[in-house]
C-alpha cells in the first residue's frame, strides 16, 4: 500500500496537509517547492537509457545539418545584403546598350557574335554574351540576368556575379566551338543557329540561375527550409532553353545554355560548401 507520507505534505507555515503535486499552499499561499514533481506514466512505453541517448544524438545531428543547409546562403549574404548590385546593373546596362546599338547598326552584331571559327579572335567569347538579334530573347535573357544576378550579388558580392556571368558564356561558347564545325552557321536543319553569328547570353543567364538555385535544391533534398521559389526558377530556365527552338534561325544554342547551367550549378554548390566549412 501507499504510505501516508506519499499522499500529502505538511505546510511549514500553517501546518496544513496538502497535495505533494502542487507548488503553493492553497490555505496560506506560501511556497512549497520551485516546481511540481513529474507524474509517473502508468502505461507509457519504457525505453532503455542508451536508446534514448542515441535517438537524441541523431535528432541533434539532423537538426544541425538542416540548420546549416538553411542558413548557408543567409550567412553568406550578410556582407552584401544591403549594397547595390553594381555588377548586375552594369551587365544589364551593357546588354541593353549593345542591343540598341545593334538595331541601329546591324553590322555591330556581326562584330560581337561568334561567326564561324574564332581564328584568334578570343574576345568574341566575351562579346558574344551581349549579342542579341531579336527583342524578345534579349528581354528574357537580360531579365533573368537582372533577377538572379541581383540575388547572387546579395549572397556573394559583385566579383562572384561577374565571374559567373563571364564563365557561363565563355564555357558555353568554347563547347559550341568544339562541337559545331563552324559556330554561327546553319550546318543542319536540326541545329537552330542563325547564319550570321552565335550569341552566348543564354548560357550566362542560366549560369546565374543555376548558381542561385543549386543550394536551395540541395536544401530541398535534405528536407531543410529554403526561401527560394524553385518552381519559378525552373519555368524561367525552361524558357531560356526553349529559345533556340522557338525561332527557325535563332542566335542562341541550347548546348550553350546547358553548359552554362552546369557551370553555374557547380559554382553555386561549391560556394555553399565553402560557406558551410567557414560557419
Amino acid at each position: 500500500m501507499t504510505s501516508g507520507a506519499d499522499l500529502f505534505v505538511v505546510c511549514k507555515q500553517c501546518g496544513s496537509e496538502v497535495s505533494p503535486y502542487i507548488t503553493e499552499c492553497p490555505y496560506c499561499g506560501s511556497r512549497l517547492r520551485r516546481r511540481a514533481p513529474k507524474l509517473p506514466r502508468v502505461h507509457g512505453p519504457s525505453r532503455p537509457a542508451r536508446h534514448r541517448r542515441l535517438t537524441t544524438l541523431l535528432r541533434g545531428r539532423r537538426r544541425g545539418r538542416a540548420s546549416v543547409l538553411a542558413s548557408g546562403p543567409s550567412q553568406a549574404s550578410d556582407r552584401w545584403a544591403y549594397m547595390r548590385p553594381y555588377a548586375t546593373i552594369a551587365i544589364v546596362a551593357l546588354g541593353a546598350a549593345a542591343w540598341v546599338a545593334s538595331r541601329a547598326e546591324p553590322q555591330l552584331y556581326l562584330k560581337l557574335a561568334i561567326a564561324g571559327p574564332l581564328h584568334g579572335d578570343w574576345w568574341r567569347l566575351v562579346t558574344s554574351e551581349f549579342a542579341f538579334s531579336r527583342g524578345l530573347p534579349a528581354f528574357l535573357v537580360l531579365g533573368t540576368i537582372g533577377l538572379f544576378g541581383w540575388l547572387i550579388e546579395r549572397r556573394h558580392g559583385p566579383f562572384v556575379t561577374a565571374a559567373l556571368f563571364l564563365g557561363g558564356g565563355v564555357t558555353g561558347g568554347l563547347v559550341a566551338c568544339a562541337v559545331y564545325r563552324a559556330p554561327g552557321e546553319l550546318i543542319d536543319q536540326a541545329i537552330f543557329l542563325v547564319k550570321e553569328g552565335l550569341g552566348t547570353g543564354n548560357g550566362a543567364a542560366l549560369a546565374l540561375l543555376a548558381a542561385w538555385a543549386g543550394p536551395d535544391v540541395r536544401a530541398a533534398r535534405a528536407g531543410a527550409y529554403y526561401e527560394g521559389d524553385l518552381l519559378g526558377a525552373a519555368v524561367i530556365g525552361a524558357l531560356l532553353l526553349a529559345i533556340p527552338f522557338a525561332y527557325e534561325q535563332s542566335e542562341m544554342s541550347w548546348l550553350v545554355g546547358v553548359v552554362g547551367a552546369a557551370f553555374g550549378l557547380l559554382v553555386g554548390l561549391g560556394l555553399q560548401l565553402r560557406s558551410e566549412s567557414h560557419a
